[in-house]
């Protein structure tokens, strides 16, 4: 049985060992704090469980079976085919975490990375294994939002990156290549481009902060959850993109010229008319309900 180690046993680490169990692979769980990695194990049991009451489980025994805890690092990447790191998203200890994995993993393991936004290159560029390494960036919460992009750097090998892609593939996720390096990679770009717009349109007075979450979750987000931008705008003129882009061409030249947004995250207005979640915890448990089933959906197509 093909084995992965999970480095870092948080609600990410614990997402991916769920992923990778479901996909057949036996899982070691490692984590620096004592205790924890072993804790998870009960978790992801009960998570596969839940995943399973949707439909996106087939057999959750079976998988919380083959999720098991290491207590070292060594022991969590014998033999592994693949490492997914999950620590802090701070540079140097990455760079001490990947600096151990390089040293204690199989030479032919993959190591990849869950970064949100810190790219390879600023923590693996000195290692005599950075060949293999790469980010593999899911989106939170993993097990529900299959996504996940792959971004390796100048010296990240191109059959490392398609190595990792057939194994993403083959667990039910959803694998892009990052073609090059950017910060930010792909997704937290586009959703960074449409926060400056949501706070520039609320701080200057347009729209309430509710409105504009409806406008995208009842407008938007119901094409975008079956397509995505291009072919939206492929859809939405009789000659397809090259129609679109002719028709609306100075309407979003001209908004593209505008200047940047103002100081995002820092304006007080959203705060100010925002009804703020009196239970945080149980509203991500009815939005990983409602991911459940939208993905449950999407997989009958």
């Amino acid at each position: 049985m093909k084995s992965v180690a999970i480095v870092g046993s948080g609600l990410i680490g614990r997402a991916w060992a769920m992923i990778f169990a479901r996909g057949g692979y036996a899982v070691r769980l490692y984590d620096a704090v004592p205790g924890v990695a072993a804790a998870a194990v009960g978790l992801c049991a009960q998570g596969l469980r839940d995943l399973a009451e949707a439909g996106l489980c087939a057999d959750p025994a079976a998988a919380a079976q083959r999720i098991t805890s290491a207590a070292t690092l060594a022991e969590a990447v014998a033999g592994v085919t693949l490492v997914q790191e999950n620590g802090p998203e701070q540079v140097e200890i990455k760079r001490a975490i990947f600096a151990e994995l390089d040293r204690l993993s199989p030479p032919d393991a993959i190591l990849a990375s869950s970064s949100s936004a810190i790219r390879i290159s600023l923590f693996a560029s000195d290692l005599a294994g950075r060949a293999r390494c790469l980010i593999a960036h899911p989106v939170n919460p993993p097990h529900l939002i299959p996504l996940v992009e792959l971004s390796g750097a100048d010296f990240t090998a191109a059959e490392v990156i398609d190595a990792a892609r057939a194994i993403y593939d083959e667990i039910g996720q959803v694998p892009i290549t990052v073609l090059k390096e950017v910060e930010g990679f792909i997704l937290n770009r586009l959703q960074g481009a449409l926060l400056a717009e949501a706070f520039r349109l609320v701080d200057e007075g347009y729209v309430t902060p509710q409105d504009l979450d409806k406008t995208v979750k009842d407008g938007l987000g119901l094409r975008w959850a079956f397509m995505g931008p291009f072919e939206t705008i492929e859809l939405n003129a009789p000659g397809g993109i090259p129609d679109y882009c002719a028709r609306y061409t100075g309407f979003y030249k001209r908004l593209a010229a505008e200047p940047p947004a103002p100081a995002v995250y820092d304006t007080p207005r959203v705060a100010e008319q925002w009804d703020a979640v009196s239970d945080i915890p149980e509203k991500m448990r009815w939005r990983d309900r409602k991911l459940a089933a939208l993905r449950a959906h999407k997989q009958k197509d």
